[in-house]
């Protein structure tokens, strides 16, 4: 039996021998699925011979931004992390060796569990589960968010100081060299967000892109695994609490902004019984959150046009398809977030 060699963005003989190299017992051939679902960097499934099954990352398969999709930068974050109480999926290894796939890559264990993206995978969870899934995501926040930077090792990932700015510098850079249409309101929106930047508390780690669905959940509520830190770095939490609230809609929400629905199932915590207990755990003052998820509509926005961007030359590891299903998001983003700065947080536009 032969490797699956079939799989856009794996070579699929040099990386078997590779993992055959630090996974004992591995019994080859491997096979490899893409795992759908993802924006950005590409994830896939390997499985060996004998049912064991592992996780890899690499970086999308066309061009992307110079500081973008830094697999070892990842991998460093989840190897820091693993001894503190933030949940992460063991790893096996990271390889920059070009020769082996073209491009870096990390391979991590795989972790049994639910990813509550959708109604149908939420639904698949006990009540009792969902009830207390918020708690659980809210606590693990709050772990990320009192990690000691220095004790860690991670000291040096980022700067700690005007990280609001440095977001806004950053994806605007991104928006302009990815778009390809005038959007107005994305433009309004990031103008009123520099005029209007809150006074940042000291920094932490902040996942960047921490939600329902970048987590592996237990049929209990409880997460085994925190997903893609691609955008981790230091900065100000309070960003991270933002764009947690983006995406964690609830039944009543606009269904067009194309947001995750599993949060919308009976048992999940509102957004408001999730800053309730974010304040309590943590002690931090939510009076600015408004800002914080206006910025994150912004933020997804100026990425999902970059998304569309590589989506159009087959860069997510599929074609390109004349259903377009990133398009018409962008501005509904825009208007969701000029919304949460008068104070309405929610996805009830569009």
């Amino acid at each position: 039996m032969e490797p699956n060699v079939e799989v856009a963005g794996i070579s699929a003989a040099p990386i078997t021998k590779w993992m055959s190299e630090r996974v004992p017992g591995l019994t080859a051939p491997l096979s490899f699925e893409l795992i759908t679902g993802g924006l950005s960097n590409l994830t896939y499934r390997l499985e060996d011979a004998a049912g064991g099954r592992w996780v890899l990352r690499r970086p999308p398969l066309g061009h992307v931004l110079a500081t973008a999709h830094d697999m070892g930068r990842e991998h460093r974050i989840i190897s820091a992390l693993a001894p503190t109480a933030v949940p992460v999926a063991p790893l096996v290894g990271f390889c920059d060796d070009l020769s082996v796939n073209g491009a870096p890559f990390y391979v991590m264990e795989n972790v049994d569990g639910i990813i509550a993206r959708d109604v149908a995978a939420a639904t698949s969870m006990p009540t009792a589960g969902r009830q207390a899934a918020g708690e659980n995501l809210i606590n693990v926040l709050g772990s990320i968010h009192e990690v000691d930077i220095d004790a860690v090792g991670l000291s040096d990932l980022g700067r700690r100081e005007s990280y609001v700015e440095r977001q806004l510098a950053r994806w605007h850079k991104q928006w302009e060299a990815t778009k390809d249409s005038e959007v107005p309101v994305i433009e309004e929106l990031h103008a009123r967000l520099i005029s209007s930047v809150p006074t940042q508390g000291p920094a932490t780690i902040v996942h960047g892109d921490y939600r329902l669905d970048n987590c592996i959940l237990n049929p209990d509520g409880s997460i085994a695994a925190v997903l893609d830190w691609e955008l981790c770095t230091l900065g100000d939490p309070l960003a991270d609490v933002g764009l947690m609230l983006v995406y964690w809609t609830e039944a009543d929400d606009a269904v067009s902004i194309g947001l995750p629905q599993g949060s919308t199932v009976e048992g999940f915590s509102s957004r408001q019984e999730l800053l309730t207990m974010y304040a309590a755990r943590t002690g931090r003052d939510l009076s600015d959150i408004g800002y914080y998820v206006a910025l994150g509509y912004w933020k997804l926005a100026c990425i999902l046009q970059g998304v569309l961007v590589r989506y159009r030359a087959g860069a997510m590891g599929t074609a390109a398809t004349d259903d377009d299903p990133f398009t018409s998001q962008v501005a509904a983003l825009g208007e969701a977030g000029m919304a949460a700065l008068q104070g309405k947080i929610g996805s009830r536009h569009g």
